[in-house]
């Protein structure tokens, strides 16, 4: 989406490629036409070399970006694009092979007089040259895959009697992730900065760099949190870090758009630590917006006037530095649960107020569902303030007004991490995570009771709105009966709502009385509708499940109820919805038929049992949306019904 923007900016014709399970996707729509290439599985899709080249064949295409991950650093690929008359937009082949691996770079950059970490890259890969290269460096090392990336393949060792088990389990991962197990033994620094430059280069001989970026803020090795510039760096540091970037480019004739990543010893002077040259990514980085933020340049144009030959668009004291950019990865995972990934369909997704100083990369929509196949990633957020504090400030405001209601998010992770003292100080390194995880994770505890408070108003509320349809097609709308206030005579009315919380059920009694309806909470409390209805929260809803959301804090509560009643309340607002995941075994109506309330409209099996989902009110069937031996998921809209017209 974010290439698209700017091609179609620029009036370049864009032509999308998708997998069978992104058939709906947003790129798919907004671009001029798309082509599909195989099934889910990116193995079978986005890395098959030869389908992407044949759907650029069959659209005419004149070149191909790759964006930002799968074919995006495979040599091979570009060699093919090149084969095939059809331009590469990134390095030449030759560049992508000599960064690829991360042995081979380290002697191009020992040769260009790019700084290294102590370390061992030799073709020697016997145990006994590797131990004795470890204790020659000094413990602690790190062993690093030579052809990897991502932290697959990585082991920090603190002492000699782990190396062998660390060696062994490293080559093993290696091998399964990248088919090689070659390693190098780096020394470990215990308190790093990962501080990254972007560099251009053209056909032209020319190279520049951009500046650099802060990703200290990591786990599992991958980035989370970047900035630019790096906070406290000197101009000096600042020009001799980019000079050296500059020189790596220059060293493997680059073009393009790349990033040279340097680790920061910043146990003594911060960002001003010893650097050494870590690694080169051969392509465009996910973190590219904050740098387009504090230059005011456009870096996919640079890409597309690059590869047409064309020379860079400025020279490097045509460039400055403006203000300060943050930008925060909004990922599908659980930090609760060490950041697992959390695949799930987006109940709803709302953007923050974007401005001329917040930004939102995303490729997602509600309805959309985080794949299992692919990167977790939602969105990236994106702020620029004149200085770092106003730049938090502004990420902080946007994460808590963006809603990603659904999956489970990072997003109160974020903004705990953007608005941390250490964070605040720029006391920053790649421990930070880690060091700080704790206070980082949310307290589920605190927002329990105004989530409860809220789901049950919206139930209550959702239920009212829902009668009073109903009651408006009847003979009788004004009768009190219509009114779903379990009202009793001579009696206070009490019903229970009973809400799961993960594995946990709580229940709440709500009492409707004379002056009010009053709700009885799970920790003792009472709160009085719609008085104590907590400020700012807002509810979402998917069949039984509610998603309570504030300032960037979801909680999810899945409502228990009979399987009956549950499938009556999917479809009073017209939507019926699957109440379990299960198989279509039966469907029994066409669009346009008329339906009466109760009649069965569609059979589901689930658990070796059949159950009805039945029209909750006289209707016309506007849409079926599957068909028979369709296996659909919980909370998949199954068809709409619409009232029958006066």
């Amino acid at each position: 989406m974010r290439v698209a923007r700017t091609a179609r900016r620029l009036g370049v014709h864009v032509i999308a490629v998708y997998s069978e399970a992104d058939a709906g996707a947003m790129h798919v729509e907004y671009a001029d036409e798309a082509v599909c290439i195989g099934p889910e599985a990116a193995s079978e899709s986005y890395l098959n070399i030869d389908a992407v080249i044949e759907a650029a064949k069959a659209t005419k295409a004149d070149a191909i970006h790759p964006g930002y991950g799968f074919l995006s650093e495979n040599a091979r690929f570009a060699e093919a694009c090149s084969a095939a008359g059809i331009t590469f937009i990134g390095p030449s082949a030759e560049a992508m092979r000599s960064m690829g691996d991360k042995a081979t770079s380290k002697s191009v950059m020992e040769a260009a007089k790019v700084p290294l970490v102590p370390g061992y890259h030799g073709d020697d890969q016997t145990v006994e040259t590797l131990a004795r290269a470890a204790e020659e460096i000094g413990y602690p090392v790190l062993i690093k895959a030579s052809a990897g990336g991502g932290g697959r393949g990585m082991r920090i060792v603190e002492k000699d009697g782990d190396f062998l088990d660390a060696l062994e389990s490293a080559r093993r991962e290696a091998m399964g992730a990248f088919g090689d197990d070659r390693v190098l033994i780096e020394k470990y620094l215990t308190t790093p900065r990962h501080i990254e430059v972007q560099v251009f280069g053209d056909n032209h001989g020319n190279a520049i760099h951009l500046f650099e970026r802060d990703c200290s803020l990591q786990r599992r090795y991958q980035k989370v949190v970047e900035e630019a510039p790096a906070p406290g760096m000197h101009e000096e540091r600042r020009a001799e870090i980019g000079n050296a970037a500059v020189a790596a480019a220059m060293a493997i004739d680059y073009s393009g758009a790349g990033t040279v990543e340097f680790i920061v010893d910043a146990t003594d002077a911060g960002a001003n630590g010893p650097f050494y040259f870590m690694e080169m990514n051969t392509r465009l980085q996910v973190e590219h917006p904050v740098t387009e933020y504090v230059t005011g340049l456009d870096l996919v144009e640079w890409q597309l006037q690059v590869a047409n030959g064309n020379p860079l668009p400025l020279a490097q004291e045509e460039i400055a530095l403006n203000g300060h950019a943050i930008e925060a990865r909004l990922y599908a995972e659980d930090p609760a649960r060490d950041f697992l990934p959390a695949p799930g369909r987006v109940i709803a997704f709302e953007m923050p107020n974007e401005s001329a100083d917040v930004r939102v990369d995303t490729g997602v929509r509600s309805g959309d569902d985080i794949a299992v196949a692919y990167d977790p990633m939602i969105a990236k957020v994106i702020a620029h303030g004149p200085d770092r504090d106003a730049a938090i400030a502004a990420l902080d405001d946007a994460l808590a007004d963006l809603v990603c209601a659904g999956p489970t998010t990072n997003q109160a992770f974020l903004r705990r991490a953007i608005t941390h003292p250490e964070f605040v100080a720029a006391a920053l390194d790649t421990g930070f995570i880690g060091r700080n995880e704790k206070s980082l994770i949310d307290d589920r505890e605190e927002t329990l009771r105004p989530a409860l408070i809220a789901a049950s108003a919206d139930v209550l509320r959702s239920r009212h709105d829902d009668a009073a349809k109903l009651a408006a097609r009847g003979s009788e709308p004004g009768s009190p009966c219509s009114v779903p206030d379990a009202w009793r005579a001579n009696m206070e009315s009490r019903e229970v709502f009973v809400f799961a919380n993960g594995d946990v059920e709580m229940s709440v009694v709500v009492a409707h009385r004379g002056d009010g309806i009053y709700l009885e909470l799970p920790d003792g409390s009472t709160a009085r509708l719609p008085q104590d209805s907590p400020a700012g929260w807002k509810v979402y809803r998917s069949t039984n499940t509610q998603f309570a959301v504030f300032a960037g804090t979801q909680v999810r509560l899945d409502r228990v109820v009979a399987l009956e009643q549950a499938a009556a309340q999917s479809g009073a607002t017209g939507n019926l919805n699957a109440p379990m995941p299960g198989k279509i075994v039966s469907v029994t109506v066409s669009v346009g038929d008329k339906v009466t309330k109760g009649q069965t409209l569609l059979v589901l099996e689930a658990m070796k049992m059949e159950h009805a989902i039945k029209a909750p009110a006289d209707g016309v069937i506007a849409e079926v949306f599957h068909k028979d031996g369709t296996q659909v998921e919980d909370g998949v809209e199954l068809l709409r019904l619409e009232p029958l017209e006066d």
